[in-house]
């Protein structure tokens, strides 16, 4: 059993102020902080933290944030055979505004993430047939969120896509995914309307449920979760914590369900374990730096009495 995950890698460059700038505004900052990051390495990392054999496939540039990317994922036990350096593209940014509430807004450049296309999955495709859950957000290309569509249904696999950035994505991607995890905004997308109440995100989730997606989870920020497949609809509450930083927070939700799933728990119990990942992670800075172990979490549901 295995957790592949596809996708970005992006170095965060943080800086957190008191309120971010308005248009042609300059603001003084508390503090600056770069951090290993990205989507793909974000969920990567609360993956194989949450004690699943995981595999990270994507592209680094051949830079000092490249070669760091490629030193922390050998730390963390990653086989980085598998990591492309591409010699024409930078390392992907992310430039980063965290005001004291813990809200972020981010300007993210991918860089040679773009360099990670189709034709290099099909080295992979034993890799991915062997796997018990793929997992891809939309830091990359389309094509390659296809590509795994097409690679997993041809091998049973469990494909999970978190739509982020917001993407529409296609019906031939939709058709017979096993899992999405948008949140409100990137629901909305997918749907074309912009859904406000949770009977609004079931209707929504439903719309995908029509189009063959077997499971959708709506993430709520500190509204927690919501499941809704043809068995019915559960919301799992949030756990009630002062964020600090709340970049990351989807990725190491959607990160730590993987895993869980991978090890096989229900999905609603996936969803209980990945909630106190992502109310462990916003208690930190960064990225990377902030996603917890295992053992933390289950002594943070412990406590909870969850």
């Amino acid at each position: 059993m295995s957790v592949i995950v596809v996708g970005s890698f992006i170095t965060d460059c943080i800086a957190t102020c008191k309120v971010a700038p308005k248009g042609g505004e300059t603001v003084r900052g508390l503090s600056f902080n770069t951090y290993l990051g990205g989507k793909g390495a974000n969920q990567a990392v609360a993956s194989i933290r949450m004690g699943s054999d995981t595999l990270m496939l994507g592209a680094v540039g051949d830079d000092n944030f490249g070669h760091a990317f490629i030193d922390c994922l050998k730390n963390e036990g990653f086989d980085t055979n598998y990591i492309v350096v591409d010699k024409k593209n930078p390392t992907g940014t992310s430039l980063v505004t965290v005001e004291e509430s813990g809200q972020n807004r981010i300007v993210m450049t991918p860089g040679a993430n773009t360099a990670y296309d189709y034709n290099l999955l099909k080295n992979y495709e034993n890799e991915i047939k062997n796997a018990n859950c793929v997992v891809t957000q939309c830091e990359t290309t389309l094509d390659v969120v296809v590509e795994l569509s097409r690679l997993c249904k041809k091998h049973n696999v469990k494909y999970i896509v978190n739509p982020a950035p917001a993407l529409k994505l296609p019906d031939e991607v939709l058709d017979g995914l096993f899992l999405l995890t948008p949140n409100e905004n990137e629901l909305g997308i997918q749907i074309a309307k912009n859904p406000e109440t949770l009977d609004e995100y079931i209707a929504g989730a439903k719309e995908m449920l029509k189009k063959g997606v077997k499971n959708v989870i709506v993430t709520l920020g500190v509204n927690g979760s919501l499941l809704v497949n043809n068995d019915g609809t559960c919301h799992i509450p949030s756990f009630k914590v002062k964020a600090v930083d709340t970049l990351g927070a989807g990725d190491s939700f959607t990160g730590s369900l993987s895993a869980m799933i991978d090890q096989g728990y229900s999905i609603i119990d996936a969803m209980k374990i990945a909630t106190a990942v992502a109310a462990l992670e916003v208690q930190k800075p960064g990225g990377i730096p902030a996603m917890p172990y295992k053992e933390e979490v289950f002594k943070f549901l412990e406590k909870a009495g969850k």
